[in-house]
């Protein structure tokens, strides 16, 4: 790409000799497979496996570089993470891009390479993918849709309607970093101590999960809506209560600290490498001890319960003992996180 084109433009997206040298330049080079090569309309391929793991989402963070990752980092590692608590060992993604006019090509090859390495570190091949150029203006610089495909082991079966009452509510680590990290790069926020994303691809420590012992109900990541949403939804699916205890849940004391001036509550914000798990009371030890072993669950904890009433609620014991109904996310507390 000559040195004086350093801005994206419109013919970029035209469908001719840009779009194909911006393919050339930038994607194919970064996302370089055998299945990619013939940068066909489509990837063909074969998988042994009987069932499969399908899932899209799209990205559209603000800002797009944050502490701990960008958007290309978290559009792969979302997709990942969709696959694999869903008990998917993830293998292809598909990338599209939303690409504003005037963006800088500069930023536009950072991104790629994140993507390309969090691929590569992850084991997944970026296999197709797609470019489009919108007018300045109309598209605030980066829009990015990933598109996953995971194969699933025939011995695993995942659903919240698994979930009964007894079995016991994990999380693999600290709520909050991701939401905080973003909201005070957004705000231009100087904290003492600085809160990165917790922004990783989670197929490693959900491997170790289902390999650690039998019991594993349901995983979810908890992403928008926080842990407060993903437990009302195992709720309402199983028919059953979430008990959790306030004093259990693992918040960095720096995240803690920005909600409270920032009238946040943690519980309810965004997290980009964490799982829930509701698992079998008698293997929740063995699971838990296997999590800890994995550096992303090493701050894993038994947070709560699952008991019989009131069925599709989530309980919290607050830090003072008292119960208190935690409702799901009701509207848009912090827009653009993901």
């Amino acid at each position: 790409m000559p040195e004086n084109n350093k801005k994206i433009l419109l013919s970029h997206g035209s469908g001719g000799s840009l779009t194909r040298r911006l393919i050339e330049d930038i994607f194919a080079p970064a996302f370089s497979n055998p299945l990619l090569a013939p940068l066909n309309d489509q990837a063909v391929f074969t998988l042994d496996s009987p069932r499969l793991a399908f899932t899209t989402d799209s990205y559209v963070v603000n800002p797009i570089f944050f502490p701990g990752g960008d958007i290309g980092k978290l559009s792969v590692c979302g997709t990942i993470n969709d696959l694999a608590v869903g008990g998917a060992e993830p293998v292809y993604l598909s990338a599209s891009f939303i690409i504003e006019e005037g963006m800088d090509i500069g930023e536009l090859k950072r991104i790629v390479a994140s993507m390309a390495k969090t691929a590569n570190d992850s084991g997944v091949k970026i296999v197709t993918g797609d470019t489009k150029v919108v007018e300045r203006g109309k598209g605030d610089k980066l829009f990015i849709t990933t598109t996953g495909i995971g194969v699933i082991a025939d011995s695993i079966s995942l659903s919240p309607e698994l979930i009964r009452p007894g079995d016991v509510i994990i999380v693999s680590g600290t709520m909050g970093d991701h939401g905080i990290a973003i909201m005070t790069r957004r705000q231009g926020i100087d904290l003492e101590v600085p809160i990165e994303s917790d922004c990783a691809a989670l197929h490693t420590l959900t491997r170790d999960i289902l390999r650690g012992a039998d019991g594993v109900k349901a995983m979810r990541d908890p992403t928008r809506g926080g842990l407060a949403t993903v437990l009302n939804e195992f709720a309402l699916s199983s028919g059953t209560c979430m008990e959790i205890s306030e004093c259990l849940i693992p918040v960095r004391e720096e995240v803690r600290g920005a909600c409270e001036i920032l009238g946040f509550d943690p519980l309810y914000l965004a997290n980009e490498g964490k799982l829930v798990a509701v698992v079998k009371e008698g293997s929740a030890q063995k699971i838990l001890a296997s999590m800890r072993k994995n550096p992303l669950g090493k701050d894993a904890a038994i947070i709560g319960k699952v008991t019989k009433e009131p069925k599709g609620k989530v309980l919290l014991e607050t830090s003072i003992g008292n119960k208190r109904i935690l409702d799901m996310l009701s509207g848009e507390q912090l827009p653009r996180i993901c």
